[in-house]
């Protein structure tokens, strides 16, 4: 076959160090549109990017050869230089160790966009742990040993 394809579609999770809430309103939409670019910068597209102040969620279709956790390792890196950078009252600002990388199916990236959409609305009901506990429980089975704290 002399061309390959690929469509890999993931939605991502990843939480400031701690679950700070330091995603606050007057950072977050230039967060998210640095996040945007790293990932355009690494041949990605990001198709849907929101979160709360802990956390961020991102629906994101990722080149073949790249691997997700060097994408999230790059990414993670450079959002904290450059909230260091931008935002230096949040010099204390860092991303927890570890994320969550769940592959998503071309039919449900419409009902994950709006789940990533409506994050307010679900933490009104369930908490970061409790959400993340549900979708690695909808992934596949899974050791409490390894959630994020």
């Amino acid at each position: 076959m002399p061309q390959s394809y690929s469509n890999l579609i993931y939605h991502i999770v990843f939480s400031t160090k701690n679950r700070e809430p330091l995603i606050v309103d007057a950072v977050k939409s230039r967060l998210y549109d640095y996040v945007g670019g790293t990932i355009r910068k690494q041949g990605g597209i990001a198709l849907a990017i929101n979160g709360m102040a802990d956390h961020v969620h991102l629906l994101a279709k990722l080149r073949p050869d790249k691997a997700v956790s060097d994408v999230l390792r790059d990414l993670k890196a450079n959002a904290s230089g450059w909230m260091h950078e931008v935002f230096p009252e949040l010099k204390d600002f860092s991303w927890q160790n570890g994320y969550g990388a769940f592959t998503v199916s071309p039919s449900q990236i419409e009902k994950v966009r709006a789940y990533i959409a409506n994050q307010e609305l679900h933490h009104a009901k369930r908490s970061f742990r409790e959400e993340f506990v549900a979708l690695l429980k909808a992934n596949e089975e899974f050791d409490e040993k390894y959630l994020l704290t």
